[in-house]
């Protein structure tokens, strides 16, 4: 071989790992965004991106995207696995006319923190976010408010998958104000097809919203788990729970929370694949404490606190502490 043609071969040789290398090096592993930054930026930590879109496209699968300073950072749709930290600094976005966030990747596993979506504006925010597609979503000491955009819509939080299972944490946060005049809610979970979908609110505040937390399975064959732990359903203008199954099923666990003053039922559950669970807590103030219809069970480990409604409804029974 000469001489040339082997210089020429190492050259292109090494173009192509020079390219290997500029392409793994065009994503980051941890990106930053500023108020002041610039999506041109690389969303380095001296020179921020200005949203988490800009940001978004340079951040590697399973990265971080940290908030530099409280900004609004605007609307983003996800496709892989990555976490939007803004924890320390409450990072922004105002979806007003939109939805804030959609989730829509194939077994994505997505950590949202210190994040205020806000759908107030001249016309109405349709979503807080949307879970379409994923594995896991996980909320953390988000705030939720003003998204009344008209049905189906109207969510802080809106899981209306087709398939999979999908999973939803959600920590320390607050939903307020969502809702239209005939639907929405704090969170809304009404999958389709043979989707399932386990969810766990701990240590939440939905006031003030037409539903605080709304569960319909009524649209799958699949299976809505639900737990609510240690948070505060009240000031609905509707129902404060309301989970509803057939063909598919709602399992419902209610634990240390208080469901209060809403202008409906404070739980109301329907089907006979329905039925929630209800332990140290309290349901009062509600036009309706408890309502159970078309075979529905709504059952109490005893230990409750059912008073003070309009009318209190009952239990369909009790479980024995163990």
């Amino acid at each position: 071989m000469k001489v040339s043609t082997l210089i020429t071969a190492a050259a292109v040789a090494a173009a192509a790992l020079i390219g290997l290398a500029g392409n793994a090096s065009a994503q980051a592993t941890r990106t930053w965004v500023s108020g002041v930054g610039d999506d041109v930026n690389p969303c380095s930590r001296t020179a921020p991106c200005k949203t988490f879109a800009g940001a978004i496209s340079k951040t590697a699968t399973n990265g971080i995207i940290n908030c530099l300073d409280p900004a609004g950072f605007g609307a983003v749709t996800i496709t892989k696995s990555i976490t939007l930290s803004c924890e320390y600094t409450m990072g922004s976005i105002l979806a007003s006319g939109t939805t804030g966030i959609i989730i829509n990747g194939a077994d994505i596993d997505v950590v949202l923190r210190g994040i205020d979506i806000d759908g107030s504006g001249t016309t109405p925010g349709i979503n807080g976010i949307r879970f379409l597609q994923g594995s896991s979503l996980i909320v953390e000491k988000g705030v939720f408010r003003d998204f009344n955009g008209a049905s189906p819509n109207g969510a802080g939080i809106m899981v209306n998958a087709t398939s999979g299972n999908l999973k939803l944490v959600v920590r320390d946060s607050v939903f307020t104000n969502n809702g239209a005049t005939t639907s929405g809610a704090g969170i809304d979970i009404s999958p389709t097809g043979s989707t399932s979908v386990t969810v766990s609110v701990e240590g939440s505040l939905f006031t003030d919203n037409r539903v605080g937390i709304r569960a319909i399975g009524t649209g799958t064959t699949g299976t809505i788990q639900l737990s609510v732990t240690d948070s505060e359903i009240s000031n609905s203008t509707s129902h404060g729970l309301v989970v509803q199954a057939d063909p598919g099923s709602s399992k419902v666990m209610v634990t240390g929370s208080q469901i209060v003053s809403n202008g409906d039922t404070g739980i109301r559950a329907s089907g006979a694949n329905t039925i929630v669970r209800v332990g140290s807590s309290v349901i009062s103030g509600n036009l309706v404490g408890l309502n159970a219809i078309n075979g529905a069970n709504i059952r109490s480990y005893g230990n409750n606190q059912l008073n003070g409604n309009g009318t209190d409804g009952a239990f369909g029974g009790t479980i024995a502490l163990q």
